[in-house]
């Protein structure tokens, strides 16, 4: 082997090991830190809207708790969709690797309104949601909707305890969002150990971009 062959050889190789060190990593930060997802649907509009990537924290699963009024991205906990994920393996390899987004095909994309232990319902005589008997401000429903409206085979109104290490959650879009109201008995709730993570910015696209907090009208419940 020429001394121009040993060279090239070198610069290939080097080339490689940075390809994989930078394929492992980002595969690292999309299983530990933050993953991002794109939006296939409207039932969180007009807070996330359909087609939007969102950067989704695991921190909050690894180091903290998901809390009230958190915009949480979960697996599907029991057929709440008739979807199937992604069977190209490019795009599942894509994927695997944080370059493309993850499809919320084969998770859901909420609110979260009750934890383990709270009382909700729907609705009280102004028409609001109540947790653990207070009344939310939900300036994040859809215009036009109520926070009572519900697709259809779904209930509007409903008055319920969330078990212990479960989680209610509504869209926003009331009037079309598939979530905890259209679901019976324990399959209405989220088991804590399907959220993904905490949904915490809106990246594409960039006249979208937006981040994403905590309303302050769950600051007084507790």
């Amino acid at each position: 082997m020429t001394v121009s062959s040993r060279r090239r050889m070198h610069w290939i190789t080097e080339v490689l090991l940075v390809v994989v060190i930078a394929l492992v990593v980002a595969a690292l930060i999309r299983a530990f830190v933050a993953q991002v997802f794109y939006i296939p649907s409207g039932s969180m509009e007009d807070t996330l809207h359909e087609d939007d990537w969102i950067v989704v924290s695991k921190l909050t699963t690894t180091l903290g708790t998901v809390e009230r009024g958190d915009v949480v991205v979960f697996a599907d906990p029991g057929d709440w969709l008739d979807v199937t994920a992604s069977s190209n393996p490019v795009r599942q390899a894509l994927e695997f690797v944080g370059i493309a987004p993850d499809s919320a095909e084969g998770d859901l994309v909420k609110r979260v309104i009750g934890v383990g232990g709270d009382s909700v319902r729907c609705c009280n005589s102004d028409g609001q949601v109540e947790v653990n008997g207070i009344p939310l401000d939900e300036n994040y429903v859809y215009p036009g909707d109520e926070p009572s409206d519900a697709p259809a085979g779904c209930s509007g109104e409903f008055e319920i305890t969330v078990p212990n290490g479960y989680l209610w959650v509504m869209g926003d879009h009331r009037s079309v969002s598939s979530d905890s109201r259209c679901q019976e008995d324990l399959l209405r709730f989220v088991p804590d150990d399907l959220v993904r993570g905490r949904a915490v910015a809106v990246v594409w696209p960039f006249a979208n971009w937006d981040l994403l907090s905590r309303p302050e009208s769950f600051d007084s419940i507790s």
